[in-house]
């Protein structure tokens, strides 16, 4: 299959245009700078350049292949109304240029918010919907289109995809602890973060845009809940710091990772792992830390 993807450079992109090239697939990647498109050319991809703004580019992107991955996201957290406008926009010009031909079309979204109170399930609709919604709604939106002949498919990822090189959420509270000289948590700690090692999702994605019926939602969780307590310990242990909770009302002290550390973002993948044969088989998150996979935010 020729595949398009959105964000094929980025962390999960990246791993994810190795699985495909890897399983026999063809993958054209979105590039907005000659650096993101010579990574992806020395992967063995093509290039097409433009950015998330660029509809014109999506609609030939995605015109050009036989299947799509919108896994790109600007994660402008100063103007989250900006990023959410972005991700609809994206949505609806992948969608638009997928009408009527069966392709798959499979979006990026997240776990957070699904379930208040407990692990949140496959079987958990998203509670976003419109424009102005987290991710502009853009996981009901892109189902939208499978009464237009789209084979749209949801890949909830978990809030630490984690792995050696990893700058997403993790790198940013191992960052507040090199920072501050403490490995801090909010509260408690007790509140917890589902996990899925990078290589593990990207073999989910890819199993998902093969083989998942419009309308699914993947869930790229290989531990339910991670206590952010010891996610804190772990940090601590490997960079010889201090562990100690930290006031909700001070939760600035992490940076922008800080209104999110205190959430409880927990769920299950029961139903994808026996859907699709997905046996998550990386490191765990703990095991990642103390391996010394965030050694490179320290440095």
């Amino acid at each position: 299959m020729h595949v398009f993807v959105t964000g094929a450079s980025g962390w999960i992109g990246s791993h994810t245009v190795d699985e495909l090239l890897a399983t026999g697939h063809t993958v054209t990647g979105l590039a907005r700078s000659d650096a993101s498109a010579a990574a992806l050319e020395s992967r063995g991809a093509a290039v097409l350049r433009g950015d998330l703004d660029d509809l014109d580019a999506l609609r030939r992107g995605a015109e050009g292949a036989e299947g799509v991955l919108h896994l790109a996201n600007k994660h402008d957290w100063g103007n989250p109304a900006a990023t959410n406008a972005s991700e609809r926009a994206a949505v609806e010009t992948l969608g638009s240029a997928l009408a009527g031909s069966d392709r798959p079309l499979v979006v990026a979204s997240g776990v957070a918010g699904l379930a208040p109170g407990r692990p949140a399930t496959e079987q958990d609709p998203s509670p976003f919907v419109g424009p102005d919604s987290m991710r502009g709604g853009s996981e009901n939106r892109a189902f939208d289109f499978t009464a237009d002949g789209v084979r749209a498919v949801s890949a909830r990822f978990s809030p630490t995809t984690h792995g050696v090189g990893d700058h997403g959420f993790i790198a940013a509270i191992v960052a507040a602890a090199v920072r501050t000289g403490v490995s801090g948590y909010l509260g408690e700690g007790t509140n917890r973060w589902a996990a899925v090692h990078v290589d593990d999702a990207a073999r989910l994605v890819r199993l998902g845009l093969e083989g998942a019926p419009a309308g699914t939602r993947l869930h790229a969780v290989a531990e339910t809940g991670v206590p952010t307590r010891d996610i804190a310990q772990a940090i601590g242990d490997a960079l010889g710091l201090p562990v100690t909770s930290i006031d909700p009302a001070d939760a600035e002290h992490f940076g922008f990772i800080g209104r999110f550390f205190a959430l409880e973002m927990s769920a299950t993948a029961d139903a994808t792992r026996e859907r699709f044969g997905w046996t998550p088989t990386g490191p765990t998150l703990l095991e990642d830390i103390a391996a010394g996979a965030y050694a490179h935010v320290a440095r």
